[in-house]
Order: C-alpha cells, then sequence, then structure tokens
C-alpha cells in the first residue's frame, strides 16, 4: 500500500513580536506533513526560510507535486528519505518530509529514531537551551534580560549601530549569564573590530553572522577575539570548504540542511573541518524542535526556543524548564 501523505499549513501566534535586523514578526507559519501507512502516521515540521525565497504555500506545493510521483508507491519510507535527498534540494519542504518518514520509522518500528539514527540504546538527554533577546533600545533589552533570571543562556538579537550600547547594558542587567549574540548580516566592515571588542569586553561567548553572507572575507584576516559562527554564509555542506578559516562555528538547522538526516552528515563533516557546531531552529512549534534535540546532543550551543518564544504550544509539546529542553515524548515525535 503506498504511502499516505498530508500537508497542511499552520499560524501560531508569538508571546510577543519578533525582532531581528531584518524584521519583526508576530507569528509562526509553518508547513506541517503527516505520511501515514494505514496503522502508523509521522509529522513532521517545517519552516519555510524567507531568506532563500521559500514560502509556506510554495513548500506545501512542493511536497504535494513530491508525493504524487508514483515512483514512491513501491518504496519503504526509509527508501523514501533516501529517494528525497537525491530529487529533492536542502529546503524546508525536504525537511518535513525527512522528519515524517523518520517519525513513521520509529512508530512503526516499535523504536526510537535517537536508535535508528544510530545513538545506540542511550536516549537523548536534556540540554541546555539559549533563550533569544529581539532586537530593541539597550534599555528595553536589559530590561528583558533581568526578567528571565532563571534563564542561565541568552541571545540576543543585534542590528548594527548601537549594538555596543546594547552588549553592556544586558551585561550589566545579566552579570552571570552566559551570553551569545546574533547579528543577522547587519554589521559592516567598518563596524566589525569595534564591535567585536565590545563583545570580548562583555562576554560574549559567540557571535554569529556579523557580516553579510558573501562579503564576509573580512572575517578571514581579522583577529576573531570572540568565535563567529555562520549562519546565513552556510545553507549546504558545500559551503564548508570556503567557511574554514572565515568562521569557528556553523549553526545547523533543519530546515537549511533539508532534514535530520543531511544534518547528521552535516554535522560529521564540519566537526571534520575543524568547525564547532551549533544547533538552531526557527521559530516553530516542538514538532519542528524535537528532531533538531538529537543533533544537539553533539552541540557546543543550542538554540531551540521556539516554542518558547509562542503564546502557545501544540498539545503534547516539549518540556523546557530553566533553559533545559527535554526529549520529546512519543505522543509528539520520535517514539
Amino acid at each position: 500500500m503506498p504511502l499516505i501523505f498530508d500537508v497542511a499549513i499552520e499560524c501560531w501566534p508569538l508571546a510577543e513580536p519578533f525582532v531581528i535586523s531584518r524584521g519583526t514578526k508576530t507569528e509562526a507559519k509553518v508547513v506541517v506533513v503527516r505520511i501515514g501507512d494505514g496503522v502508523h502516521t509521522g509529522r513532521g515540521e517545517c519552516v519555510p526560510y524567507a531568506r532563500y525565497n521559500e514560502t509556506p504555500e510554495a513548500t506545501a506545493d512542493t511536497i504535494r507535486a513530491y508525493a504524487a510521483d508514483a515512483r514512491l508507491h513501491a518504496l519503504t519510507p526509509a527508501e523514501i528519505r533516501r529517494d528525497a535527498l537525491e530529487h529533492l534540494p536542502p529546503s524546508a519542504a525536504r525537511n518535513a518530509i525527512d522528519c515524517a518518514l523518520w517519525d513513521l520509522e520509529a512508530k512503526a518500528s516499535g523504536r526510537t529514531v535517537a536508535s535508528l539514527v544510530g545513538l545506540g540504546g542511550t536516549p537523548a538527554k536534556p540540554v541546555l537551551t539559549a533563550y533569544t533577546i529581539s532586537l530593541d533600545t539597550p534599555d528595553t533589552m536589559a530590561a528583558k534580560a533581568a526578567a528571565v533570571t532563571h534563564l542561565p543562556l541568552l541571545k540576543l538579537k543585534l542590528g548594527g549601530a548601537g549594538d555596543d550600547a546594547r552588549l553592556r547594558a544586558v551585561r550589566v542587567a545579566r552579570p552571570t549569564a552566559r551570553l551569545i549574540a546574533d547579528a543577522n548580516e547587519a554589521w559592516t566592515g567598518e563596524l566589525l573590530q569595534p564591535l567585536m571588542a565590545v563583545a570580548f569586553e562583555t562576554g560574549i561567548e559567540m557571535i554569529e553572522q556579523p557580516l553579510p553572507a558573501g562579503d564576509d572575507d573580512q572575517l578571514a584576516v581579522v583577529s576573531r577575539a570572540v568565535p563567529v559562527c555562520a549562519d546565513e554564509a552556510f545553507h549546504t555542506r558545500a559551503d564548508l570548504p570556503r567557511l574554514v578559516g572565515r568562521y569557528d562555528a556553523v549553526n545547523i538547522k533543519l530546515d537549511k540542511t533539508g532534514g535530520l538526516t543531511a544534518a547528521l552528515a552535516v554535522m560529521i563533516e564540519a566537526r571534520a573541518a575543524g568547525l564547532e557546531v551549533m544547533v538552531g531552529s526557527m521559530v516553530s512549534t516542538s514538532l519542528a524542535v524535537a528532531p533538531a534535540l538529537l543533533l544537539a546532543q553533539h552541540a557546543r550551543w543550542v538554540d531551540l526556543d521556539g516554542p518558547l518564544l509562542l503564546a502557545r504550544d501544540r498539545p503534547g509539546g516539549l518540556t523546557i524548564r530553566d533553559g533545559m529542553i527535554y526529549p520529546a515524548q512519543g505522543i509528539l515525535w520520535g517514539a
């Protein structure tokens, strides 16, 4: 019996506006795929990446077109995962399909995805996730940081001019917190060295994507007092050779790599290239975050706070307590 695909676009309101250097969002618009074999149903969620010209509608259409291919009728879930790697580009669409197929495989076999992907019988452990403070004035960002003293790791969204004041204000508000920062390509070559110096002064552990992707040559010739992580500059494994020498780490997101299958391979290659690994996600529900939690077991930094930014999560969502994010239960994904 051929597998049955169902695709839906869902909107999840945010607890408050989420602001980065490129704009503001008030809801998470996700695409959910359900794949059934007549007995079990696997689910996967993705967030189309506007930076790569993806939209929810086009992503849903891509999934439906792929599911309609008669070649798939004779294939098992594992075989379809391998087929999707060959016939679909790295994208949110492929991510949703890949994660739904892993979930289906787990449910049909009675095993966990953790064991299926090679993590052995050891269950996934809770990990510490960063909590994101949206881009705002220094005083507002400091106040928001001070309001979450129970969260030990904060990620500060930066925007270029004025970031020195933002970094200093948050550090004063949270003198003992671990801090990482994300400029989302907002810095210029002229700002790079002065702001890197302030980041070092204020004890920032790592800065994501300070310069625009494709205009980051300067990173190869400056002293990086604070580790720099590639996000927008890193899409697929083909980008890795170019990043070595410019960046110290890469942010692996399932929506960029096109699924858990590809992300596992990318993680191995990134480490072999001498790059640290950060695991991140888009603003999404727990269904999208649960697969990434398997990668997070081996990451230096984890940024999977998407569910915390929502006004409400889906039923059976992940437990996130005092910054610790706990593995999914079977009702959600992967078991």
